[in-house]
């Protein structure tokens, strides 16, 4: 009987190939029949579970069958380490089945649509080819999906956060917690879980019956790029709600709507509520969410306040951004700098930092930043207005490459939160072409499977409608599996009908007041202006996408 080994130490990979070594030895010499794998980033996860897993440190992964051991354990005693595999031979007594390791994970995205949940079916695929237990919250567009009970987190041996943009971790406090982008999930959970479990360091802050008016620690500390992504995905639903109120108002009373003549009618009232309520809390949610995502709860109060004070300032959304990082460091740096007795610590989170960190951000927006930033926004309010034939063409065309770039990673975010944030200022125009570019590449690569078959397996040509269906919906991130399989003339294709979709859009001068939602938004009357070049465009992304791809890929030997 060959008995079946996995080692998985990421990051230590010499003594990786050092312990199948000895393995290979100590096989030879008890006459047993080995087969070993060192796992490598970006390998697929074993079908069936190995009769010994060996993980690195002092968190080895019981796999679910046979028994798990630590890398150190396997270099110590490589003989040792094998003897209870004679228990797994037929007709022997099955050793005592490990303990099974219970994960809970928490993964999100800016958008929280895509990303979310494929992270989440990453790391459930990656816990049941492990043989652990999981439990994942997925914190989508909607608020969280089955979120985690207390109960669950205090039996969890370890947190995982898959996540692109801040998530709270006050109630992890006492666990062991460890925090990523949403990638590795999607592209291998198995090896995000092992990595977890060998490297999680337990989180700080508030115990469960402690002091809960107590600042949380925070397990790791993020980049700008992550804390202006938290910033966007609080913002958004302000967004969608006031453009498509705004959208409704125009629909019922014409593009007069909002004007003085139309007052107390449901038309005017509607445009009210959307621009007066929804669009005026934009910049004051992303200067507070961005404060919020390096100083905690802290830091909303500080943030938001410097995000109102932007708008009314006309800093608009340049100016929210730089309220938030303001106040958000600015908390930071004084609940590292503020040391209270441990009766007085209560204070500091609820009444020190929110009143020093306002005090600071106010003073800052009002004297020293508020007005250069409201006069760069202006400057590019007007050239963005003014924006005709070859400008325009080429502001479409870097949005619309930037979008299809990698579709949903950060360059793709800073394409689209450029555009979204440009819709407080009322600028339409970009946020149209990142839509047309971001619909294309799912479109496109559906469209090539119909036009060139035999280019494209049997399992692509299933499953191009669901990948349709997402284009439709402008979920770029539908063209991944796509991509993935074939990224040096994929990307290529996707990039260039993306280009081509924003560019035309931009050339139109085509409008878009809603951030999301593709062409299911579009029949609204007022949500685009335009819309037979609005077709236009996302119909000739597509179609370039589908004729560059099929040129690129070269047939496949056979077809069903």
């Amino acid at each position: 009987m060959k008995h079946h080994v996995l080692i998985a130490a990421p990051g230590r990979d010499v003594e990786a190939v050092l312990a199948a070594q000895a393995l290979h030895k100590a096989a030879r010499e008890a006459g047993l029949a080995l087969d070993v794998t060192v796992a490598s980033e970006g390998m697929e996860s074993p079908a069936a579970a190995p009769a010994l897993f060996v993980g690195a440190g002092d968190h080895a992964l019981a796999s679910g069958a046979g028994q798990a051991l630590s890398l150190e354990a396997v270099l110590a005693d490589p003989a040792a380490a094998l003897a209870g595999l004679d228990a797994t031979a037929p007709g022997a007594t099955p050793a005592p089945a490990a303990a099974t390791t219970r994960i809970v994970a928490i993964t999100s995205c800016p958008t929280g649509i895509a990303h979310t949940f494929m992270a989440a079916e990453g790391l459930q695929q990656g816990a049941q080819a492990l043989g652990h237990a999981i439990r994942v919250e997925t914190q989508g567009s909607v608020g969280a999906g089955t979120p985690l009970t207390a109960q669950e987190i205090a039996e969890a041996d370890v947190v995982i956060i898959a996540a692109d943009r801040e998530v709270d971790r006050a109630r992890f406090a006492g666990k062991r917690v460890f925090a990523s982008n949403t990638k590795p999930a999607i592209t291998n959970g198995a090896a995000l879980i092992t990595r977890a479990l060998a490297e999680a360091p337990v989180q700080g802050g508030v115990q469960a019956g402690g002091d809960e008016t107590a600042v949380p620690a925070k397990a790791e500390r993020t980049g700008p790029y992550k804390h202006l992504m938290t910033g966007v995905s609080f913002m958004l639903p302000f967004v969608v709600a006031g453009g498509l109120l705004i959208a409704l108002a125009f629909a019922l009373g014409g593009i007069h709507a909002n004007d003085d003549a139309a007052a107390g009618t449901l038309a005017h009232t509607l445009f009210e509520i959307g621009a007066k309520g929804g669009f005026a809390l934009i910049v004051p949610a992303l200067a507070g969410y961005i404060a919020y995502s390096i100083a905690d709860r802290p830091g909303i109060a500080p943030g938001m306040i410097g995000g109102m004070i932007a708008a009314s300032q006309g800093a608009g959304f340049l100016g929210g951004i730089v309220a938030g990082f303001i106040a958000g460091y600015g908390v930071e740096a004084l609940n590292r700098a503020i040391r209270l007795p441990r009766n007085l610590a209560g204070l500091k989170p609820m009444l020190i930092l929110p009143l020093l960190g306002t005090l600071g951000t106010g003073l800052l927006m009002v004297y020293a930043v508020g007005t250069p930033v409201a006069a760069a926004l202006a400057f590019l309010t007007e050239w963005l207005r003014g924006m005709q034939g070859s400008s325009a063409i080429a502001l479409g065309l870097i949005l619309g490459a930037m979008m299809a770039f990698d579709m949903g990673g950060p360059v793709n975010k800073a394409s689209y939160a450029f555009s979204v944030g440009l819709i407080a200022s009322q600028v339409y125009t970009p946020m149209a072409a990142t839509m047309a570019a971001g619909m294309t590449p799912p479109l496109g690569i559906a469209l090539a499977t119909v036009l060139f078959r035999n280019r494209f397996s049997a399992e692509e040509r299933d499953g191009a409608g669901a990948t349709a269906v997402l284009g439709l919906a402008f979920i770029t991130e539908g063209a991944i599996p796509f991509a993935a399989r074939d990224p040096l003339r994929m990307i290529p294709a996707f990039v260039a009908g993306s280009a081509l979709a924003g560019a035309i859009s931009m050339a139109m001068g085509v409008e878009l007041r809603v951030p999301h939602g593709g062409v299911f938004v579009l029949p609204i009357p007022g949500a685009v202006t335009h819309l037979g070049a609005y077709a236009l465009a996302i119909a000739a992304g597509t179609l370039t996408t589908a004729l560059l791809a099929g040129l690129l890929r070269r047939p496949i030997a056979a077809t069903a």
